[in-house]
Formats: C-alpha cells, sequence, structure tokens
C-alpha cells in the first residue's frame, strides 16, 4: 500500500491583510470658557439679541454657557472695557445703549476716513472692482434670508474694503477699531427702519460705480451723503 503524501501545515503566523483604518479625527477643541463666554455675549449685543438697557447675571450667562461664574466674570470685565457693557457689583452687568454722541462720534470719524478713501481708490484696480460686486450681491442674498445680522456685517465689510484698498495702514487699524460700533447701529437702523435697506444696497450701488467710472469727486459725495444718513436714523437709540 503505497505511503500517504506528507500533509504540508500553512503557517498560522501569516499575516492577514486587513481593510485600511481610516484615520481617526481629531478631537475638535473648544475654545477656552471665558473666549465662549465672551463671543456669546458681544455677539447677542452686536446683533441686539442683548439690547441696551438689559441686565445680565452671572448666573444666566453660566448656565446659558454651560461653564462656571469665574470665565463668565473674566468675560464681563473685557466687555467693560471695550465699552459694551457696565457692571455693577452683585447686581450683574447693564448692555450699554448706543448713545446720541457715541453715534455723532462714530459718523464723524466713518466720514473723515471714508470720504479719503474713496477719493485714492480711485482709479480701482479690478480686484477691488470685483470684490465689491461680491459683497454687494452677499448683501442681497442676506437680504432675501432676512438675517439683519449677517446684512449688517456685508454692508460694513464693504465700506472695509474701499479703506482697505486706499494704501494707509494706520487708517485701516483706526477703521477696525470701529467695527463693533458699526455692525451694532446697523442692525439697529435696519430694525427701525426697514425701508432703509434697500435704500443702503441702492447707495452702494451708486458707489461702486462712481468707483468704477474713476470718478473720485463723485465717489466721496456719495459716501457722505450715504454715511451721515446713519446719524440721523440712529438718533433714536439714545435712551
Amino acid at each position: 500500500m503505497p505511503a500517504a503524501p506528507p500533509v504540508v501545515k500553512r503557517s498560522m503566523e501569516r499575516p492577514v491583510k486587513s481593510a485600511a483604518k481610516a484615520p481617526a479625527k481629531p478631537a475638535v477643541k473648544q475654545p477656552p470658557a471665558a473666549e465662549r463666554v465672551y463671543t456669546h455675549i458681544k455677539q447677542a449685543v452686536l446683533e441686539r439679541r442683548y439690547e441696551g438697557g438689559t441686565l445680565l447675571t452671572e448666573g444666566d450667562l453660566a448656565e446659558v454657557v454651560g461653564v462656571s461664574r469665574t470665565p463668565v466674570r473674566e468675560a464681563l470685565l473685557r466687555l467693560e472695557v471695550e465699552g459694551l457693557i457696565k457692571l455693577y457689583p452683585k447686581k450683574g452687568a447693564l448692555v450699554l445703549a448706543v448713545s446720541a454722541q457715541e453715534i455723532s462720534d462714530v459718523v464723524e470719524t466713518r466720514l473723515l476716513v471714508e470720504e479719503f478713501a474713496a477719493r485714492k481708490a480711485v482709479p480701482a484696480s479690478a480686484k477691488l472692482i470685483a470684490r465689491l460686486e461680491e459683497l454687494l450681491e452677499e448683501q442681497r442674498r442676506q437680504v432675501q434670508a432676512g438675517d439683519l445680522a449677517a446684512v449688517s456685517v456685508a454692508d460694513r465689510c464693504f465700506h472695509a474694503e474701499i479703506v482697505r484698498h486706499a494704501g494707509n495702514d494706520i487708517l485701516s487699524r483706526l477703521y477696525d477699531q470701529l467695527r463693533d460700533r458699526q455692525l451694532r447701529m446697523g442692525v439697529a437702523v435696519m430694525e427701525a427702519h426697514p425701508g432703509r435697506i434697500a435704500a443702503n444696497i441702492a447707495e452702494h450701488g451708486e458707489l461702486l460705480e462712481a468707483i468704477r467710472a474713476g470718478d473720485a469727486d463723485g465717489a466721496a459725495q456719495v459716501v457722505r451723503r450715504h454715511v451721515s444718513r446713519v446719524k440721523v436714523l440712529v438718533r433714536g437709540e439714545d435712551r
């Protein structure tokens, strides 16, 4: 009887190919607690969800953001320095209303910077014209969506782009310091005067056309008319 063929043993140690594992997604790191509180309050003030005259308490803010009271105190101190709130020990923080003097100061500063910038931006580069067209279209989209806070941001960006292209870094930094006040006033104007929204966009279109045509004097005139109207419209916000 012939011998049985030798048995070939398969090694169990041979590595088995496995499906490649997808790289693990890094965990999203949250900002520090005080920064989250600061962002929450500031955004709510600028968008007028916390209107002037609203009293904010540490306990309520801590509960809303989901933090302890310590980071709330840090955030409130920072916002007081920025002039958005006034702290009252053992009571809370009062959201400051936009005063008539503040409106006047902001408008005067805007006129000084923006009229100069409108003239300096002429002749305009193709890059500036394209960016202004993009921002104007963005404003129209946000109006359709009914997002007044976003409309105010796009409005402010439109003017800031012209200032930036004037080529004066010191003026650009000065203008950036007005950002929060501009956004807050912008939302206030649109809430109180809804018909002004379309007028703002129309005036931005006029400004764009003057810059496109190389009309420095015309651009400066549009800026003066456009910005000066803010003082009249927001005057009623002084409480």
